[in-house]
């Protein structure tokens, strides 16, 4: 593995029983992603880029083949050692934004803090610096119905950092967002990837690789064009 490679995917295969059909999500996928790479998977519905994103997530385990992040196979690991995978290593950023309805903003983002035993106080530090980051200093103690769509993702996107993730997972960010929004919300990704958080998006939208330094374009279960930002 190259000395700036987070993550290698080898013979990746997953397969679901639908009825008296096998459903090949994933058929054999090999991907590397280095280190501060911003990457987006592509393809139409079922080509299978949801559930790539899924067994990076720790969320689900392969069929066959394996999946090392930072040197360990987390192919091989149990539930629980998935979960504390998840806590320690990824960030996710959801379509629908995922937010706790009941919460404050800072609440939403301090909350992934509470099962790494984060004391309170500081907990609350974290949350409003990593809400003045995304721009939302003044809207701390709003609720998610007292947001709109772009607020809502910005606090999302806190949340997930809370952590401080190697990897950050977006599953269709700019999804439920307008146009100028879902511009806005990419541009604060690219400012993210440019302080070295390393992104691996989900979309069906072409306009989000124009921020990304590849696509990967999925079709079947499987991996069928590889495209690099022109420099």
């Amino acid at each position: 593995m190259a000395p700036d490679t987070l993550i290698r995917i080898q013979g990746i295969k997953r397969h679901f029983i639908l009825g008296d059909s096998v459903v090949k999500a994933l058929d054999g996928v090999d991907l590397d992603i280095e280190q501060g790479e911003m990457m987006c998977l592509m393809g139409p519905s079922g080509s299978g880029k949801s559930t790539l994103m899924n067994l990076l997530g720790g969320l689900d385990t392969p069929d066959e083949g394996t999946i090392v992040v930072g040197g360990r196979d987390i192919s091989a690991l149990d539930e629980n050692e998935l979960a504390l995978y998840r806590r320690q290593m990824v960030g996710f950023v959801f379509q629908s934004f995922n937010l706790i309805p009941t919460m404050t903003a800072l609440e939403n983002v301090s909350f992934p803090l509470i099962f790494s035993g984060t004391a309170p106080a500081e907990r609350k530090a974290r949350g409003e610096e990593l809400l003045d980051m995304v721009g939302l200093a003044d809207r701390m103690d709003h609720k998610p119905t007292e947001l709109s769509g772009g607020q809502q993702q910005r606090v999302a996107m806190a949340r997930a950092l809370a952590n401080d993730p190697q990897i950050l997972l977006g599953d269709e960010p700019t999804g439920n967002l307008d146009s100028k929004t879902g511009v806005e919300v990419m541009e604060m990704l690219r400012k993210l990837n440019e302080q070295g958080q390393t992104i691996v998006l989900v979309t069906h939208d072409p306009r989000v690789s124009q921020y990304t330094t590849r696509s990967i374009h999925m079709l079947d279960g499987r991996i069928i064009e590889e495209e690099l930002a022109p420099l």
